[in-house]
């Protein structure tokens, strides 16, 4: 009887471990299909968001337009001479903002050389650095010694310059040339012609052709080597133009085109009363507008494959060096009117990018309106705040006030510019970006960003 009930409790005994061990498979069995369900789940969100990163980064077209020496309240006067206050630019349409951080590797403040550096190589450089660092080459930011533009070049994408100031003007010239000195401009010119660039349009004849040469706006050529540079130019297949009414009657089918349409800049860069004095307007009249630049450009290559095209109205720039509120806000003007055309490119060419940036802030303009004793659309403004500060009306200092276009209520408004220095300031740059990896362009943008943005949509690849 006591075997018999050692045998009776062996067998429950088997029989509990039988269903313990049965219990255990049971959960480690559910616990592998709990693992290879989540695995396969892990596998199904990475392949999805590795097809959207492949999507978001998908490469294309850039366009960067560098309204120079641009801030917030340059946009702001514009807006409310183009479309009163509570209107809206071009400028407002665009989707990204960022706000944009301008120091340079040994400075607070940006000259245009080494922000067109920092545009073009993705990394900090130095005050008097024009396509160098430390007097040489960089190694850029996706880690060769070329410019974004060179890289984009080498890799068979088109590439175009665009200046309403004269060819050697930093904002552009940088993006193909290296110089010692921003002054070397007979070097700096040639770098350009020769840099390979399918559409060149800017001033500076008098850097083209040689000494004892008169050209078609130059009377004498400062180039000491003989070369004529509008000759090589042709020989090299471009076709040249000088004027706005040889570009409108240009095919935009042409292999390669240069413009060549002022002496030095298409502007006329001095104060409103010195150009008064001397009889002469803001503009060169022959001369296209930056937004007639571009509108060519962009039908120039839209059937020539992925294109790279650099943008720099300069006269916002040298006016606001000069006080010239009158000049700085027309350039203004015709910059935004090249934004809008880009912004109706892109509707049809979404694979695009448009960024657009300063460097710094000429002049320092801001708007004054209550603070001005007697202000009416029919006084005279006085020539300076209770600062010191001069102030500007439409036709300089002592004229009668800017007004703006009607609010929502119809109601126009007098407002005077106030100037606080004459050279280039760091204070509100504001960046902007629209089309293809505009999300990129958020928040805080440090200047080395610019690069970034344009890299992505260039090369698919986002920069560390």
């Amino acid at each position: 009887m006591f075997i018999d009930n050692i045998i009776l409790t062996q067998k429950l005994d088997d029989k509990s471990l039988s269903i313990v061990i049965f219990r255990e498979v049971q959960i480690i069995l559910l616990e592998i299909l709990m693992f290879k369900f989540f695995l396969s789940a892990v596998l199904l969100m990475n392949l999805i968001n590795c097809s959207y990163s492949q999507e978001a980064i998908k490469n294309g077209n850039v366009i960067f337009i560098h309204p120079d020496g641009t801030g917030l309240a340059d946009w702001n006067a514009l807006r409310l001479l183009k479309s009163g206050p509570d209107g809206e630019i071009n400028w407002d349409k665009l989707s990204g903002i960022g706000l944009y951080q301008g120091h340079i590797r040994d400075k607070v403040t940006s000259s245009s050389n080494a922000g067109a550096t920092i545009h073009a190589y993705g990394v900090k450089a130095d005050i008097d650095d024009f396509g160098l660092i430390d007097d040489l080459k960089p190694t850029s930011r996706s880690g060769k010694k070329l410019s974004i533009m060179e890289e984009a070049k080498q890799n068979g994408i088109k590439i175009g310059i665009i200046n309403s100031g004269s060819i050697e003007e930093p904002g552009t010239a940088v993006f193909v040339s290296s110089n010692l000195k921003r002054s070397n401009y007979l070097e700096i010119a040639k770098d350009v012609i020769q840099s390979g660039a399918d559409l060149i349009f800017s001033g500076g004849e008098d850097f083209f052709i040689p000494e004892g040469t008169k050209g078609r706006f130059s009377l004498n050529g400062k180039r000491k080597d003989g070369l004529n540079l509008i000759d090589w130019a042709k020989q090299n297949g471009y076709t040249v133009v000088y004027t706005r009414n040889e570009l409108a009657s240009t095919s935009s089918d042409v292999k390669k085109i240069l413009g060549v349409f002022a002496s030095r800049s298409t502007f006329n860069d001095k104060s409103e009363e010195v150009l008064d004095s001397l009889g002469l307007p803001n503009w060169i009249e022959t001369a296209p507008s930056v937004a007639e630049m571009t509108e060519f450009a962009l039908k120039f290559f839209i059937n020539k494959g992925l294109f790279f095209l650099v943008v720099e109205e300069e006269g916002t720039d040298n006016f606001g060096n000069k006080n010239n509120a009158n000049g700085k806000l027309s350039a203004l003007d015709r910059a935004d009117d090249a934004i809008g055309l880009v912004i109706d490119f892109i509707k049809d060419n979404p694979k695009t990018t448009l960024v657009t940036a300063a460097d710094s802030e000429a002049g320092g303009l801001e708007i004054s309106g209550y603070e001005i004793d007697n202000l009416d659309i029919n006084n005279p403004l006085p020539e300076n705040d209770n600062n010191g500060s001069p102030i500007d009306g439409r036709e300089g200092t002592g004229t009668l006030p800017f007004v703006s276009k009607p609010d929502k209520n119809r109601k126009v408004f007098p407002f005077g510019i106030v100037w606080s220095s004459y050279g280039d300031l760091t204070g509100s740059v504001i960046a902007r970006a629209h089309g293809l990896n505009a999300d990129r362009m958020n928040g805080k943008i440090d200047n080395t960003d610019i690069y970034r943005i344009m890299y992505l949509t260039l090369f698919g690849v986002w920069l560390d």
